[in-house]
């Protein structure tokens, strides 16, 4: 059995078109969020914050951080992976992708990991700015990088379906804006679930969110909602579901060649 060759020139190719599409517009991207953060820092860390005081016994400026980032790297990241696909579709062009000698793998390691690569960078702008406004530790820097990269792909992999599946781009921000972005903050984005009552944190816990947040936090102050073992099956569970459908969408040629 004969296997093909990686055709490292077609998937740098994608890769680069994808990354200069963000390169034209890199100021609105890297000020927003640094806006967006500065925001919330004002809005929680300081009005809200000055009355909470520690959450855990971690300063509740710092507490936000981890859930902060990951709000912003969930809609960002299904958004740039969903827009990185659509378009393609939007205008025709894919099928000269499709029909070019370049694998469904190589396809999908070009587009997500353009829309990874950007989203890894916005949460590090992010990371950045609210280290000028609180002191901000990072108890296991490797697992935050990790947790970062990890999460990215698989949101990106989650908005690559959802732009294939998409038939505008009304249909791209419902997803995001009604599902991903209510559980965030259900999630314990800006809060810890043990501050729940007893029945809505058993509620809480069946919100796939929390054991994201919860891993991530976990990696900047070695405490979390859940063990980080859970958090980290969580996942890699989402990752290979993601994957999955993909697998299945180009297999069954599911709204790519109609």
């Amino acid at each position: 059995m004969i296997v093909p060759a990686f055709n490292h020139h077609a998937v740098w190719a994608i890769y680069k078109s994808e990354l200069s599409r963000a390169l034209r517009t890199v100021w609105q991207s890297l000020i927003t969020p640094v806006i967006t953060t500065s925001l919330y820092f004002v809005v929680f860390g300081t009005a809200i914050g000055s009355r909470m005081g520690e959450v855990g016994g971690v300063e509740y400026g710092a507490f936000i951080v981890p859930g902060l980032i990951m709000l912003t790297l969930f809609t960002e990241s299904i958004f740039n992976a969903a827009f990185g696909i659509y378009f393609p579709k939007f205008t025709g062009t894919i099928y000269e992708v499709l029909s070019a000698p370049v694998s469904h793998f190589e396809i999908v390691l070009a587009y997500v990991g353009a829309a990874a690569t950007k989203s890894v960078v916005l949460g590090l702008v992010i990371l950045a700015t609210a280290s000028f406004f609180v002191d901000l530790p990072i108890h296991h820097p490797v697992a935050m990088l990790a947790f970062l990269v990890l999460i990215a792909t698989s949101f990106c992999l989650f908005g690559f379906i959802i732009g294939i599946a998409s038939n505008n781009f009304e249909q791209m921000q419902i997803i995001p804006m009604l599902v991903v972005t209510p559980l965030t903050f259900l999630g314990g984005a800006f809060y810890s679930i043990d501050m729940l009552p007893g029945v809505w944190r058993d509620i809480a816990y069946f919100n796939p969110v929390v054991y994201l947040i919860s891993g991530f936090r976990w990696s900047f102050f070695s405490k979390g909602d859940v063990d980080v073992e859970i958090s980290l099956l969580a996942t890699f569970a989402f990752l290979l579901i993601c994957l999955a459908i993909v697998g299945w969408i180009f297999k069954t040629g599911y709204r790519l060649k109609t």
